[in-house]
């Protein structure tokens, strides 16, 4: 993480990490580049929650000053910012691994996404791995030709 180091209410790494991911807008940009492969600000700006763009500029810019991503200048249309995670942004991935589980034993309605995981005869480390893997090489778990997904059904 880079030199940014937030106001601390007390020495818990619980409440070290709230202060720093706190906000539902931060995991989800997060999670919106693990599991569906967006990269620009339109792109989460078009996720289902309807984060309004001020709040979307100031997380990203948030974001990228923890060091959990980075931004770079899209390589075919200069008017865009293409956005990746760090390793520690990357080093999120079972948290939200964990919530993703928790909210589907508490909220039926939610597991569709995860359905798949059902079939997959992987155990939960493999998998996180291959989900680390293919995000660092600009893939993700469902979206685009390189996805989790496809590289699972293709074993």
């Amino acid at each position: 993480m880079q030199n940014f180091k937030p106001h601390r209410r007390s020495d818990c790494p619980i409440s070290f990490s709230l202060d720093l991911l706190g906000d539902s807008w931060s995991l989800l940009i997060i999670r919106d580049i693990i599991f569906a492969g967006k990269k620009t600000f339109g792109e989460f700006l078009a996720s289902d929650e309807g984060i309004a763009r001020n709040i979307l500029t100031n997380r990203l810019s948030r974001l990228e000053t923890l060091g959990l991503i980075t931004k770079s200048p899209h390589p075919s249309d200069k008017r865009k910012d293409l956005y990746a995670l760090t390793e520690s942004g990357l080093d999120l991935l079972p948290v939200l691994w964990e919530l993703s589980t928790w909210g589907v034993k508490h909220e039926p309605e939610t597991a569709d996404t995860l359905a798949w995981l059902n079939d997959i005869q992987m155990d939960k480390d493999s998998l996180i791995q291959l989900i680390r893997k293919t995000v660092q090489n600009g893939g993700s778990v469902f979206a685009g030709p390189g996805s989790v997904i496809k590289q699972v059904e293709q074993r």
